[in-house]
């Protein structure tokens, strides 16, 4: 405690000391602080909100538009606010009616957490910090934008059998004005592709409306725009204040997700859609050749809908194609769900997209139209942003979506889009090995071994020299010290110079929180955050998913009081880790390691493992938690991270007269029986016990789904024939048949093999030879000639008798 009233005396002087946060947030000063845990330590400079700011709304759309104010910091009526975006981009900002100052988010080429900075002399000086979060337009939830009501009509519009109105929604709460304006901006990229002047332009068309009441809907009638403006295929529909001047930028807006233009093209695309779009993709099909080839660099798909779906460190749901949400797979018809790589390939920013039927099989586009396709541009964009191929989800538009419509949608020309969009198949990959901490708390190593070890303190996880990966684990007893036995309550990681992502607890058990270079996040706006080194994605307050760029991924689940965690490392981290879940190599034998490299010689010895766990206490330098409570910073910052007077029971105690031994009994069977009745007759709880059950039936279920499969590769169909099956993992089976008039030459029907190799031949379709025929007709010929000069001679001869 004394400790802690250190940080009391530290505000009082800074009081005297005339210390500041300004142009100092993220500090510890002398006298006082400027980091974001000072709050809850109460050790924050007296002017900390003044200058480390916190805004509200805290995310909206790439494409700007969106109106957020300042909470806590006190400005006047006179103030004159300027905005600043990443150091560079300026919006003019207003103080409104109760004193909050406000700024417009401008147009970021960018994902992720951008800078802020704010000026309220008009731009003189940028005394005020914070942060502001882009988004995605794809992954804003449809609250925070223009929504186009049957999205495939607007981009089908002029093509046979679609016209007529077209219509828009939005939440007039996105747009402070009674009447707006309804503008038409496109976008482009210019330049010679890959080099340094390849840019992204966004700018201003026309108005379709003016001085509309702000109802929350617009219908109009296309008309064919204007022939300097027809060449734009792709761009929003954005929703503006009547105010302010026609293609004002940086104004509060509601904006549509980028889209197809097809109901503005010029009157040749009204004219023959097909004809118009044959010729964009025969143009599109040069441009292909002669740009660099993307394809060998980026990540083979999972070869199951069930690999694909487990693998979470490298692959996440397409938003576009989703099993969750009815596959609706507009662009993949007959997929039920698809996933893109989530990081960009390293040179060309490329993505991967695998898709999959309702049977779990990729689908190929060598087979079908829906089939998985690669892109040229990631369609989430890949650090650090702002040029293109980067730019989330317009390059993407540009070189992968536009195409499509060119060659499929509009035309029947698919076969030159998948000439450069071909499915890659899944012969080269490899799933990723799986390691898991669950109940109070017990281990399952990569290479299965299992062990518990209830230690009190802060300890390493995985820790990989190699790949620059750590993972810490902070556990605490259960209850207080009343049961002798701990659980895991937090967990922080790292890779290389990326931000430091720290899963948590909440104060009372009841959720979990998430923390950001020791700040805590909000995913109440977004559940997907682009972070520095670090992805994090939270569908739920009890399910979070971490993801590095090495492919490491990182699940906390939240079980009743505790945590799970699930660690997935690719095959690249083969026989580089260390820690509790030990050496990934396939080798059980050097799984528990000290971390002196002494192994543990008996691993059902309850204390030698006790020893093992301690031996990795996080070294007080190295650890990546927050401490931003009493309780905290007493418990582990202060002391030993592993508490060697804390000893925990080192088995369940055996006594037929306890209550909860015949009910955990009941609940704990199979290979989870001695951690689920651990958890029940040492934790008293039979919720923890099922909890405990539960995560271990996870594990199995995700091992199973990650096991590596076999695949022999595509079977192509014979010229002049067809082929049945498109699935080609062992024990699959193609059969092939010909067109009439033809043979068959080869298999008829061919087998995937343990060895990866295709059972029996090639199979070919020939044209029947007609030299067999030939021949039977010459010789009946023969045979009939010689019959009649026989009989002719013979006739001769009885005349002349």
């Amino acid at each position: 405690m004394e400790k802690f009233s250190l940080f009391f005396l530290l505000m009082v002087l800074s009081r005297t000391h005339g210390e500041t946060c300004e142009g100092k947030c993220g500090q510890q000063l002398d006298s006082c602080s400027c980091h974001p845990t000072c709050g809850s330590l109460r050790s924050c400079c007296p002017d900390y909100k003044e200058f480390c700011i916190d805004v509200a709304p805290q995310s909206g759309s790439i494409l700007g538009g969106t109106d957020f104010y300042v909470l806590e910091a006190n400005f006047t009526q006179s103030s004159q606010i300027v905005c600043r975006f990443n150091s560079e981009i300026d919006t003019e900002g207003y103080v409104d009616d109760s004193g909050r100052a406000h700024c417009i988010s401008p147009l970021l080429y960018q994902t992720g957490w951008v800078p802020l900075h704010i000026s309220s002399d008009n731009g003189t000086t940028f005394s005020r910090s914070g942060a502001w979060l882009s988004v995605h337009t794809g992954k804003l939830s449809s609250e925070f934008k223009a929504l186009l009501v049957n999205s495939t009509k607007w981009q089908y519009y002029g093509t046979p059998g679609v016209g007529g109105y077209l219509q828009m929604t939005w939440n007039t709460t996105l747009v402070n004005a009674d009447k707006v304006n309804i503008e038409l901006w496109g976008y482009r990229e210019m330049g010679e592709p890959y080099s340094e002047n390849w840019q992204g332009e966004m700018e201003y068309l026309y108005s379709l409306a003016k001085d509309r009441p702000n109802n929350g809907s617009f219908s109009f009638l296309p008309k064919i725009a204007e022939n300097v403006f027809s060449s734009w295929e792709l761009g929003s529909v954005r929703v503006s204040s009547s105010s302010y001047p026609d293609g004002m930028r940086n104004v509060q807006a509601a904006w549509t997700e980028d889209h197809a233009l097809a109901w503005h093209l010029e009157q040749k695309f009204r004219d023959n859609s097909t004809a118009w779009a044959w010729e964009k993709c025969l143009a599109w099909d040069q441009l292909e050749i002669q740009l660099p080839n993307f394809l060998n660099e980026i990540i083979d798909c999972p070869c199951t809908l069930a690999q694909a779906r487990a693998d979470t460190g490298r692959f996440h749901t397409d938003y576009g194609c989703d099993i969750e949400k009815g596959s609706v797979c507009t662009y993949h018809p007959g997929s039920v769900h698809c996933v893109r790589a989530i990081q960009a390939s390293p040179q060309y920013a490329a993505g991967q997209q695998c898709c999959y039927d309702k049977t779990g099989a990729q689908v190929l586009t060598a087979d079908s139209i829906g089939g998985s396709t690669p892109d040229r541009a990631h369609d989430w964009g890949s650090p650090p942003f702002r040029k293109p191929p980067r730019i989330p989800g317009l390059s993407h538009w540009v070189y992968d979506v536009l195409s499509f419509y060119y060659c499929c949608l509009w035309s029947d020309n698919c076969h030159y889009y998948f000439k450069h969009r071909p499915s890659s198949d899944c012969r080269r990959y490899q799933s990723p090995n799986s390691a898991m901490v669950f109940g109070d708390p017990h281990f399952i190593t990569f290479d299965g071994v299992s062990y518990s070890f209830n230690g009190k303190g802060e300890y390493t996880l995985v820790t990989s020299a190699d790949k620059q990966l750590t993972i810490q684990g902070r556990t605490e007893p259960i209850d207080g010290n009343a049961i002798k036995a701990t659980k895991m309550s937090a967990v922080a990681m790292r890779e290389a110079s990326s931000d430091i992502i720290e899963v948590r607890l909440a104060s009372g058990d009841n959720r979990l929180e998430v923390l950001h270079n020791q700040k805590s996040l909000s995913f109440a706006e977004q559940t997907w955050m682009d972070l520095q080194g670090v992805f994090v994605f939270s569908p739920t307050s009890s399910n979070v998913t971490v993801m590095f760029p090495s492919g490491a991924g990182v699940e906390v689940r939240q079980r009743g009081k505790t945590l799970t965690t699930t660690v997935l490392l690719p095959e690249e981290f083969g026989d580089s880790t260390q820690g509790l879940l030990g050496n990934m190599n396939g080798d059980a034998k050097d799984d528990l390691a000290l971390s002196n490299g002494q192994l543990v010689q008996n691993q059902s010895n309850a204390e030698e493992l006790f020893a093992f766990g301690a031996s990795w206490a996080v070294p007080n330098a190295s650890a990546l938690f927050t401490y931003d409570s009493n309780y905290l910073l007493e418990t582990y910052y202060f002391v030993p991270r592993h508490d060697p007077s804390f000893i925990p029971a080192f088995s369940a105690p055996e006594d037929p007269d306890d209550p909860l031994s015949d009910l955990a009994a009941e609940i704990c069977s199979g290979e989870s029986s001695p951690f689920c009745r651990y958890d029940i007759l040492v934790g008293r709880s039979l919720t923890m016990g099922n909890d405990t059950r539960r995560s271990f039936q996870s594990h199995i279920s995700l091992v199973e789904d990650l096991k590596p499969v076999i695949s022999c590769g595509w079977l192509p169909p014979p010229n002049n024939g067809k082929k049945q099956g498109t699935t080609y993992l062992q024990g699959a089976r193609v059969q092939f048949s010909c067109n009439e008039g033809y043979t068959l030459k080869g298999s008829s029907e061919r087998i995937c093999q343990k060895n990866a190799q295709w059972s029996g031949e090639e199979a070919s379709c020939i044209v029947p030879s007609k030299l067999p025929g030939i021949l039977a007709g010459s010789i009946v010929g023969a045979l009939a000639l010689i019959l009649i000069i026989t009989m002719i001679v013979l006739h001769f001869r009885k005349q002349k008798r």
